[in-house]
Formats: structure tokens, sequence, C-alpha cells
């Protein structure tokens, strides 16, 4: 599984960077089935047990999509998520200069941003504390209450109030 959530991972992403060198029409197109309902359910529900994601979440997702305007507006934060990418090393280096405490909690099944980038975190931050839930992108969905429990022990430790 792990093999085939990397490769799935690298071709999605790899899509995105050609679009975002070469961002045509149809392109852009494209990445509009990603606003389906369907597609927005799957985002929910992947990676996660079934029948563990209510459908509150994914239905008030499908309802604000629906609405005149809003696939373009996605369709251009896609397209920006590419400053993010860019400004990368600039955050690495933040953490390397600065040390600050940091919490990540994942989804173990994240088809979208994979465990290896929660790791990537300690090897700039050692101390980075990462922990993996086992869901999907929308962790919270179904992890909130071990989330908010790792969350209140790591500002207990590190004295954050």
């Amino acid at each position: 599984m792990a093999t085939s959530i990397r490769r799935d991972w690298a071709k999605k992403w790899e899509a995105r960077a050609e679009y975002w060198k070469n961002p045509t029409p149809e392109l852009r197109d494209q990445y509009k089935s990603a606003f389906a309902p369907a597609t927005i359910i799957g985002q929910y529900t992947g990676g996660t047990q079934p029948g563990a994601v209510g459908p509150d979440g994914y239905t008030l997702d499908i309802t604000y999509m629906s609405r005149p305007g809003m696939d373009e507006i996605q369709s251009d934060l896609i397209f920006d998520y590419q400053t993010n990418v860019a400004l990368y090393p600039t955050f690495q280096q933040y953490l390397r200069d600065h040390q600050p405490p940091l919490l990540a909690v994942w989804g173990e099944n994240d088809p979208s941003f994979i465990p290896a980038g929660a790791r990537a975190f300690q090897r700039d931050l050692p101390t980075a504390e990462v922990h993996f839930v086992n869901s999907g992108h929308f962790a919270l969905e179904t992890h909130h209450t071990v989330i908010a429990n790792y969350i209140n022990a790591f500002l207990h430790r590190n004295n954050i109030r």
C-alpha cells in the first residue's frame, strides 16, 4: 500500500508541477474534476475506515462548491499552491535556525501529503513531534479526540498556553 500511495502521490505532484509551468486552460479544466461531489466525498473518506466519516463536512463542501464561480476560485488556489512549494526552503531554513516547538499529526493514508512529508520536519528540526493516525487527508473528521490529546500534551510539555 505505501508504495502505491507514493507512486500516486508522485504522479499527482508531477502533474501539478507541469500545470504550474504550463498553465493552459486545458490543464486547468482537468482539475475541475476535483470539485465534483464524488471526488469531494473521496477526499474525506479515502484512507479511513468505512463508515467512519460523517456526511456533515463533505456535504457542506459540496454545497459550497455548487455555488457559481467556486470552481474558478478553487482552481486559482490549486495554481497558487506553487508559491507554498517555492517557499519550502525558506520554511526549512527557519526551522533549522530557530528550532521552534513543532507538532505534526498526520493522516498516515493521506494521498496528498504523505507520511514522508511529516517525517521531513525532523530532518530540519530533530525535536519535532510527529504522530500518525489511521486516517486520510481530513484526519480531524475521524480522530479529533486523539489529535486534541496530542495538541494538549504538546502545549503542556512545551509550556505553551
